[in-house]
């Protein structure tokens, strides 16, 4: 299965689209406040990358052991030191909110930390390789970058 995301970025625009497969959407992700760029950053987006997938998880494990969920609140931290550095620090903090003995939700959330792919990516530290990319120059750049009349 394979998952994608793409970000188009231009002066105060900034689309955002997820894919999965053949199913894709849109995420809400304002420009900076200079119209350039993500008013997200990246480590925000791991952060959310881990909470979601997490999050998602949960509900998924519990269906199998017949747990009904009520809520889930993850929280996920990076620590960063500065620019172009990997981030020092990864860690998140959950609540689960079920109809179940403790023990099993207990249990639940151990068993979703071992399963959660985003979290075992990360664990792995799996190498990221720049396939391709474009350049583009003089004035199909500045055409590019003009905004469309309406």
């Amino acid at each position: 299965m394979l998952i994608s995301a793409i970000v188009d970025s231009r002066f105060q625009h900034h689309r955002v689209t997820l894919a999965t497969g053949a199913k894709s959407h849109s995420l809400d992700i304002a420009p900076r406040a200079s119209g350039l760029g993500s008013a997200a950053n990246g480590g925000e987006l791991l952060c959310l990358a881990m909470a979601t997938c997490y999050c998602n998880d949960i509900y998924r494990e519990a269906a199998k052991r017949g747990i009904e969920v009520i809520g889930v609140e993850v929280q996920a931290n990076a620590e960063f030191e500065s620019e172009g550095a990997p981030a020092k620090r990864l860690s998140y903090r959950v609540t689960v909110r079920a109809n179940a003995p403790e023990a099993s939700i207990r249990e639940l959330i151990v068993h979703t930390d071992n399963v959660a792919e985003v979290q075992n990516t990360l664990r792995q530290g799996l190498p990221v390789t720049l396939e391709s990319f474009s350049a583009v120059s003089g004035d199909a750049a500045a055409t590019a970058a003009r905004p469309r009349p309406r």
